[in-house]
C-alpha cells in the first residue's frame, strides 16, 4: 500500500467525519456547504489561537467571534456553546497531529533510505511536537487534568488516536513487522518523552541541551530495537 494511502486510511479511521470535509479529501459538496465548512474551520483555527496564546481559559466564543470579526448570531449558528467549540477544537488537533506527522515520516523515508528508522520516526515526531497543533494539544491535556467537563471530551479522543495509532502502524511500517513490540515501545517511550522536553523547555533555557536529550532518546531507542533483533 502506497504512502499516501496509508495516511488516507490512517487518518479516516481517526476522524471519518472530518476527514471526509477536508478540502483535500475529494469528497463532493455544494458551494454553501463549503463556505460554510471554510468558516467553521476559520473558528476553530482562532480558537487554536486562542488555546495557544491565552489557555484554555481563554478558549471562549466571545474571544473567537472577535478574533473572526463575526457577530455573537455568526459564531452561535457554528458553535452554539463554549463546549461544542471546544469539541471541534479537539477533534482539529487530534486529526492534525497525526495527519502532520505521517506527512512528514513517509517524505522523510523516501528521501533517506538508508538511515535508521526509529531514528526517522524519533526526528519526525520531534519535529510534529514542535507545532501549533501540538501547542494546543498540550494545553488541552493539561487542562484536562483539573477540569471533567473538558475531560470527557479530550480523553476519549486521544485514547482514540492511541488505539488508531497501534492498530495501524504496523501496515503502516510494514518493514517493523518483525520488531513490533519495540516498535511500540519506541513510541510510547518517545511521545512521553517529548513532551516532557516541551514542558522543560524554560526550564532548561537551552537549545543545545534540548537537542542533546532529544538525539539521545532518539539513539536508544534505535539500539533497543537492533538489540532485539539479535
Amino acid at each position: 500500500m502506497k504512502a499516501q494511502a496509508l495516511q488516507d486510511r490512517m487518518l479516516s479511521a481517526l476522524m471519518p467525519e472530518l476527514h471526509a470535509r477536508l478540502p483535500d479529501s475529494g469528497a463532493p459538496g455544494k458551494w454553501q456547504q463549503r463556505k460554510s465548512a471554510l468558516m467553521r474551520d476559520r473558528l476553530v483555527s482562532a480558537a487554536i489561537d486562542c488555546l495557544v496564546n491565552g489557555g484554555y481559559a481563554g478558549l471562549t466564543t466571545a474571544a473567537v467571534a472577535a478574533a473572526c470579526d463575526v457577530s455573537r448570531g455568526a459564531m452561535h449558528h457554528h458553535f452554539q456553546t463554549r463546549m461544542e467549540l471546544v469539541s471541534a477544537v479537539v477533534d482539529h488537533v487530534v486529526y492534525h497531529r497525526m495527519r502532520t506527522f505521517l506527512a512528514d515520516y513517509f517524505d522523510t523515508v523516501a528521501r533517506r533510505t538508508d538511515e535508521p528508522m526509529i531514528e526517522l520516526a524519533c526526528d519526525a515526531h520531534w519535529r510534529s511536537v514542535q507545532t501549533r497543533d501540538y501547542a494546543a494539544w498540550l494545553e488541552l491535556a493539561l487542562a484536562a487534568r483539573t477540569d471533567p467537563e473538558l475531560a470527557t471530551i479530550f480523553e476519549p479522543a486521544a485514547r482514540r488516536y492511541d488505539a488508531v495509532w497501534t492498530s495501524e502502524m504496523i501496515e503502516a511500517f510494514p518493514q517493523w513487522r518483525d520488531d513490533w513490540e519495540n516498535l511500540k515501545l519506541a513510541h510510547d517511550f518517545t511521545s512521553a518523552m517529548h513532551a516532557g522536553m516541551l514542558l522543560h523547555q524554560p526550564i532548561f533555557a537551552s537549545a543545545e541541551r534540548i537537542d542533546r536529550l532529544r538525539r539521545f532518546a532518539a539513539r536508544t531507542m534505535q539500539r533497543l530495537s537492533e538489540q532485539g533483533r539479535e
